[in-house]
């Protein structure tokens, strides 16, 4: 156990059950009152926000979490099945936990997993991830007078909206945070 002036922003604690990474931590001296510590911090699993005034001497528990590189191989049914580089075991990591930016994750991609003592907290794909369109109608020609968009398919099934220049069979590259088009690429 440690004391809350241990807490550094960044730090997963378990707290009232639950694993909450820190936001935000500030130090208060308010006049004639005792210090303490106002925390803003956000539920791991349900991207809760939680705000906390712990005293100066109270005590947390401060998890300790292992991230590193990983593969992504298939998806087998709610899980994403992940190999380590350099060990090359294999866990089953709970979709979940990469959020919306799973439907855009295809085989041999590598991803962040991050543990808390054998159990997967968090999941993060790469920002941004080049994909083939593999269907989308053609643009017509002069319909180009605006910034219009449209719909197109990408080989991981998803429906994003491209500029009407892209065509069937080229590669774009997409933000899996927003999952809009950033650029075609060459």
């Amino acid at each position: 156990m440690a004391k809350a002036s241990d807490i550094k922003n960044g730090n997963i604690l378990r707290f009232n059950g639950e694993l909450i990474a820190v936001e935000e931590l500030i130090h208060r001296t308010p006049g004639n009152l005792r210090a303490f510590y106002q925390a803003r911090m956000r539920n791991v699993k349900t991207g809760k926000l939680v705000e906390y005034r712990f005293r100066t001497d109270e005590e947390v528990e401060i998890c300790r979490v292992e991230t590193s590189n990983y593969q992504y191989l298939y998806s087998d049914g709610d899980f994403f099945v992940v190999m380590d580089n350099n060990t090359f075991e294999q866990h089953n990591i709970p979709k979940v936990l990469f959020g919306d930016a799973a439907k855009f994750l295809k085989e041999g991609m590598n991803v962040i997993v991050a543990f808390e003592s054998d159990e997967p907290i968090m999941g993060q794909a790469p920002t941004s991830v080049e994909l083939e369109i593999t269907y989308t109608e053609p643009a017509v020609k002069g319909d180009t007078s605006t910034n219009a968009l449209k719909y197109a398919t990408v080989e991981t099934g998803v429906e994003i909206k491209v500029p009407l220049f892209i065509n069937q069979g080229e590669k774009v590259r997409v933000d899996t945070r927003t999952g809009e088009y950033i650029e075609r690429v060459k």
